[in-house]
């Protein structure tokens, strides 16, 4: 299924993009702005497919014409996926090859002539100047659909030429709805996985999916249930496990700060009902109990400074000792 009804959230944004098919006033350049996961390409493709839909009567892709399968086949010819060589890295070469020294030539069977450049933000400002000469003078068949996580890594003369659509984190309820219905994801889970996701779709799907998640999430709070217990030498090997895992080390703390506002919020109202690890309960009251206010909130403080030296590429296992070092004080 490929149609703007099955894009969750980003309301404003389905409604720029139909409109614009609606009133055939379509824009030569796009930017879509989001974080990572977050449907971006899930959009662009729709999008695309739509322009190119043999079945006009409506603003949907009908799914079902020759030009609609080949997308949904990802072999249209008219829907060109930029690629780059380096990784990394998309140079100035990619730019000329596929866009500048291709655009010239008319589309093969459809109305458009569609490039979409997935991670935007790689262009080299050789690449982006490259760009800029399709997007100054593009054939009236041309859109360029740039996706970015960070917008403010393109050219101001970029920006200007683009009709720039950002999108919005999605509200915690339609993505608990989705992975109820949609993926069949028991309650709890999917409690879980919206708290990490912070209203991207995207990657509250895949934590859905993922079974390194779930032994992540297990070891994690294993580590912080029995650490008042655990000798030094215990807890550094739980933190070189963590090295094993293919893992974005900031999800990992993640567990770990959303474990300290369950206790911090359980020793404020003494309510289950709206912790994310309510089935560890009698955990977090052991915790809540025995820690003060002030403890809990310097651990919450210290998992944010430790996430801010591990994005600053301090050495992870010394900044995970220190770190645990202070839960365990606290």
């Amino acid at each position: 299924m490929r149609r703007f009804s099955d894009i969750i959230g980003q309301e404003q944004l389905k409604e720029h993009l139909k409109n614009a098919i609606e009133s055939n006033k379509i824009n030569h350049a796009y930017i879509i702005n989001g974080e990572r996961n977050s449907g971006k390409e899930f959009i662009a493709k729709t999008f695309s497919m739509a322009l190119q839909c043999e079945n006009r009567q409506e603003i949907e892709p009908c799914e079902k014409c020759h030009s609609c399968r080949q997308a949904l086949g990802n072999n249209h010819p008219d829907i060109i996926f930029i690629t780059h060589e380096k990784p990394g890295t998309i140079g100035v070469d990619d730019i000329r090859r596929q866009i500048n020294s291709d655009v010239a030539i008319k589309p093969y069977q459809g109305p458009k002539k569609i490039y979409i450049i997935n991670e935007g933000e790689k262009m080299t400002v050789q690449a982006q100047n490259a760009l800029l000469k399709t997007l100054e003078e593009p054939p009236e068949y041309a859109v360029i659909l740039i996706l970015t996580a960070n917008v403010s890594a393109l050219l101001p003369t970029v920006l200007s030429r683009c009709v720039l659509l950002n999108m919005k984190p999605v509200r915690d309820s339609q993505i608990k709805e989705y992975l109820m219905k949609t993926m069949e994801i028991p309650d709890y889970k999917a409690n879980i996985c919206v708290a990490f996701a912070r209203g991207n779709v995207g990657k509250a799907r895949l934590l859905a999916k993922s079974e390194e998640f779930d032994k992540v999430k297990e070891e994690a709070i294993t580590l912080l249930k029995y650490i008042n217990e655990m000798e030094l030498s215990e807890i550094v090997a739980a933190i070189k496990k963590i090295n094993e895992y293919k893992f974005d080390i900031n999800d990992y703390m993640d567990i770990l700060s959303i474990w300290y506002r369950d206790v911090l919020l359980f020793k404020a109202t003494h309510d289950v009902n709206h912790l994310i690890f309510r089935e560890e309960i009698q955990y977090i009251r052991k915790v809540a109990d025995r820690s003060a206010y002030e403890g809990i909130e310097k651990i919450l403080d210290a998992l944010e400074k430790s996430k801010q030296r591990l994005n600053a590429n301090v050495n992870l296992e010394l900044t995970m000792e220190l770190l645990m070092l202070t839960i365990k004080e606290n």
